[in-house]
């Protein structure tokens, strides 16, 4: 019997750990790019990986990604493990940290821990403590370069027979008895199975195979931050925000000894065009930031801003992703919307993706039927 031949539709993280996952458990797949690898989000990401979250759910989906990230680096991915640590403001955010600690230690995590203001100070020199009761610090936890991680996974894709076809444009797609033929700008080309790995252009891509997807791209900024000198200790993830509770959006962690990288993590609701929008930081978001920064890093009140950049995340309206297949076509499936962690859940959703296409269900995480594209998330088939 011929090995199932799936089309990916986008070479973003998503779209090449779907096709990895794919050819591992034996399809052939071609994984088609209008543009370049890490071309549209994945290449604007600042490349965080970590499990310090607050939901079972969450936290053993971002903890079979570190396993499989710590696979990779024997392929040469360089992972800085520097460590993350999410801040918390009151009594119940230490709960809900309490909490993550079982979910992590079920899902084979257990070096993270829980730290008093006292002991965030000692690790972090230059933080305010002011208005933190507490913080849920993983030390195992960090950050890779978002082009690397891409390319590597294009070069396990291609070295498992499957191929990545850039500068390959999808333009038109139609249900051919029980596979489908896509017209591209490099030609027609048959298969058995597609996957919407699209990014922000993922409601544009699955529009023409007649389901609707509604992922909003909404714009998001980051921006480098220049130490006057090399700190003397290397600055983990910090991020002032818990799914639920209180925090600005605030995040920052180290990029090189000189430098440090910070953004907002916060839904801006507004969806942006992906083929126009501007790719530059804002003056009035550089303002904002610098407030919020020397707020919490008052030790670093001598440093200065250096490039800024802006890029999008495909946002769901639940905030979950979405991955499975559309309603009535087994082989039509959707791996999009995972938001600003892209980089954390790539892992995951590409190994549900196989799941779905090879096994028929589900079966990497428990409930993942919750990110299936059904009528209720997506709205009635046009």
């Amino acid at each position: 019997m011929d090995a199932l031949h799936v089309i990916v539709i986008g070479a973003g993280a998503l779209g090449l750990s779907s096709a990895l996952h794919l050819a591992e458990r034996g399809a052939r797949v071609t994984a088609i790019e209008a543009d370049t690898i890490a071309g549209g989000s994945t290449g604007r990401s600042i490349g965080v990986v970590g499990t310090q979250h607050v939901t079972a759910r969450d936290v053993a989906m971002r903890a079979y990604g570190v396993r499989r990230i710590r696979e990779w680096t024997k392929r040469g991915l360089e992972f800085h493990a520097i460590g993350y640590l999410r801040l918390g403001r009151s009594a119940s955010d230490l709960a809900l940290f309490e909490r993550s600690l079982d979910f992590q230690r079920e899902a084979g995590v257990a070096s993270a821990r829980i730290l008093e203001p006292a002991e965030i100070r000692k690790l972090v020199p230059d933080i305010s403590t002011e208005g933190i009761e507490g913080g849920l610090f993983g030390p195992d936890d960090g950050f890779l370069d978002p082009y690397a991680f891409t390319t590597l996974l294009a070069e396990m894709v291609r070295d498992l027979g499957s191929s990545v076809r850039q500068g390959c444009r999808l333009i038109g797609a139609e249900c051919r008895g029980t596979g489908y033929r896509l017209c591209t700008s490099s030609g027609h080309m048959d298969c058995d199975a597609v996957v919407i790995a699209a990014g922000a252009w993922a409601q544009r891509v699955a529009t023409l195979f007649g389901h609707p997807l509604p992922i909003r791209p909404e714009r998001h900024e980051a921006v480098t931050i220049r130490v006057p000198e090399p700190l003397p200790y290397v600055m983990p993830m910090v991020m002032d925000l818990v799914h639920g509770g209180g925090g600005t959006g605030l995040n920052f962690r180290h990029d090189r000894p000189d430098e440090l990288i910070a953004e907002i993590h916060s839904a801006s609701g507004a969806s942006t065009d992906p083929d126009d929008y501007d790719q530059q930081i804002a003056d009035l978001s550089k303002e904002h930031l610098a407030q919020l920064l020397l707020e919490r890093l008052p030790g670093l009140a001598g440093a200065g801003f250096g490039r800024g950049w802006a890029g999008l995340y495909p946002e769901s309206p639940d905030g979950r992703p979405f991955v499975g297949p559309f309603a009535g076509e087994p082989h039509l499936i959707a791996a999009a919307g995972a938001g600003g962690y892209g980089i954390q859940l790539a892992p995951v959703i590409g190994a549900l993706v196989a799941d779905w296409l090879i096994g028929g269900e589900a079966r990497t995480i428990p409930g993942a039927d919750v990110f299936r594209p059904n009528a209720a998330r997506v709205g009635v088939r046009r």
